[in-house]
């Protein structure tokens, strides 16, 4: 969580001191002043900052396969059958990645169209961004089969009634609801002309929202249905409580995304400064532009315009 943190909120400490300084009331210039740390965008405070930021992201790297995997131990090391897999570390390390991208797609493709970031947010990077999710949906799907391949494999009655329950019992239809969101939405991708569709690519991308939610609720009830909830068949029906708790989750992350929309830069500055011609130092059409970064020290030209 705290690197998390430090990593979003040091993307934009250059972005607050720009707030810093055109903010006209004296309640607003206090609050990102404070939050700018005294960013002067000097030379030195920019090899600092990218140096630091370059570590932050190469601990939130390994971060990603630690955190998943140890959630996912936690259905891995019980004896229930359906969730004693060693499968599922990589499982849910690259449903993770899937999942992710699908909900940055999701939330990106409305905020570039109502904020005019098209320039910013190119057709390039939201193509990638969709040949991701293509490459870690077959990984998932191989996972799903992976999973009842191996129940065969132990020759363990039970550990095969659970996958044969999940599959056909009276879940069936969470299951297959996770599969066609998950391993055949995606499929869609394969087409250049459907992948570069943008409508296209949010449909899916909520699809894989649903389906990876899914993946949760199969994972969890169809493996306690027959056998651990105490009702005749092992059905289950949320509560009020529960379907209310899962609607107040929706409501509090847009409603936080909402608001980082309206007092936050919505794309980091550094993050676009850092990508343009002028910042590499042996561009051939910007000779010398690196040494506005720090790359040639001593050769600084403090009257280079940004």
């Amino acid at each position: 969580m705290l690197v998390s943190i430090l990593f979003w909120f040091m993307g934009m400490v250059p972005d607050l001191a720009t707030l810093r300084d055109r903010a006209t009331g004296r309640a607003r210039q206090l609050v990102y002043g404070l939050l700018a740390l005294g960013w002067r965008g000097s030379n030195r405070h920019w090899h600092r900052f990218e140096k630091a930021y370059l570590l932050l992201a190469g601990l939130a790297t390994p971060l990603v396969l630690s955190v998943h995997s140890v959630v996912s131990f936690d259905f891995a090391t019980s004896v229930i059958p359906g969730w004693h897999t060693t499968i599922f570390p990589p499982y849910f390390v690259a449903g993770a990645i899937f999942g992710g991208f699908a909900m940055v797609s999701t939330i990106v493709l409305p905020a570039r169209k109502l904020f005019g970031l098209e320039d910013l947010i190119t057709p390039r990077h939201l193509e990638a961004m969709a040949k991701i999710m293509l490459a870690t949906g077959m990984m998932v799907g191989y996972a799903y089969a992976m999973e009842f391949f191996i129940a065969w494999y132990s020759s363990n009655r039970y550990e095969s009634f659970a996958f044969v329950n999940r599959a056909l019992g009276p879940y069936a239809w969470a299951y297959w609801i996770m599969v066609s969101c998950n391993v055949l939405g995606p499929q869609i991708f394969w087409v250049k002309r459907l992948r570069r569709n943008l409508w296209v690519m949010w449909a899916v991308a909520v699809a894989i929202n649903v389906g990876m939610w899914f993946e949760r609720f199969v994972i969890v009830v169809s493996s306690l249905s027959r056998d651990y909830l105490p009702s005749a068949w092992g059905s289950y029906t949320p509560t009020w409580v529960e379907v209310l708790t899962l609607a107040g989750s929706f409501g509090l992350f847009f409603t936080l995304f909402l608001l980082f929309l309206r007092v936050a830069p919505i794309v980091a500055m550094a993050e676009v400064k850092t990508v343009m011609p002028e910042a590499h130092a042996h561009d051939p059409e910007h000779p010398g532009a690196g040494d506005y970064w720090g790359d040639i020290p001593g050769r600084y030209d403090p009257a280079r315009p940004e």
